[in-house]
């Protein structure tokens, strides 16, 4: 071979090298383009936007709404399993697609019944409030209420004498639709209308009758030691008579007696033996 056929080889290799090397670096840039479009698709949206649950599953996403701070995420499991929610089907409408829009699954192909998707959003977010007063009652319920009461994520309640004390959401009902949230204070043992207007419309049974008390037996170092102080109405320095019309009313029932001294009825053991003899 001679030289110049030598040298037009070379040549020719070094063509062929500078061709694969750009052919790599726009695949490259393809590659980097395709990725760019993937990630502003995935992550674009707001996942704070009340709209729906674009990026974030439907549990996870009712409860980032504004309003929905007092509620804890049910755990899937809990709500995959048929036992935990006896009952529900008959009080919920269009239970099967809102049980199916929670647990983030495909609506049936034949799912023509109903009528607007914002009737199945509605249904759901009751179904979920009824298993909710449900999933608190049980240790992880309770366990993340405890956590969530600890930090004051309910408020503090709003009686001066009660310095602040943390307060837990509960109902005064455990069927939907006849009372909204309160919050009951374990020093006062009261309960108060939440103070910001966006909770004036959750239903008090989403959190139901028993959770409140219960949190607190379960977890008796919840329990705040706060001196018990009763407000003394005064004219003039004197204290109003509890017989006076404008008098305390609550004396009595703000009062806590020692359960040392309760016998097993509830009664004074003093009084019981007066009873006696």
């Amino acid at each position: 071979m001679s030289a110049y056929d030598h040298q037009q080889q070379q040549q020719q290799l070094m063509r062929a090298d500078n061709v694969e090397e750009e052919e790599e670096e726009e695949e490259e840039e393809d590659e980097e383009q395709l990725q760019g479009e993937y990630n502003e698709e995935y992550y674009g949206s707001d996942v704070s936007n009340e709209s729906g649950p674009e990026t974030m599953p439907w549990i996870a996403w009712f409860c980032s709404l504004g309003g929905h701070q007092y509620f804890a995420e049910v755990a899937d499991e809990f709500v995959e399993d048929d036992f935990n929610l006896t009952g529900l089907n008959s009080i919920v409408p269009f239970y099967k697609e809102a049980l199916d829009m929670i647990l983030d699954l495909e609506p049936e192909e034949d799912s023509t019944k109903v009528p607007d998707v914002s009737i199945v959003e509605a249904s759901a977010e009751q179904l979920y409030g009824l298993i909710h007063q449900r999933f608190i009652v049980t240790r992880q319920g309770l366990q993340q209420m405890a956590d969530k009461y600890q930090a004051g994520h309910f408020g503090s309640c709003p009686r001066t004498f009660c310095q602040s004390t943390n307060v837990v959401p509960c109902g005064r009902y455990d069927l939907p639709g006849v009372e909204t949230v309160k919050l009951y204070c374990p020093n006062c043992q009261d309960i108060y209308s939440p103070p910001s207007s966006r909770y004036h419309n959750l239903d008090g049974a989403y959190f139901g009758t028993t959770f409140a008390h219960m949190l607190f037996h379960i977890y008796p170092e919840l329990v705040p030691n706060i001196p018990n102080k009763i407000y003394a109405p005064a004219i003039y320095g004197f204290k109003i008579s509890e017989y006076s019309r404008c008098g305390p009313r609550m004396q009595w029932l703000r009062n806590k007696q020692d359960p040392k001294l309760l016998d097993a009825s509830g009664k004074m053991i003093k009084d019981s033996d007066d009873d006696d003899q």
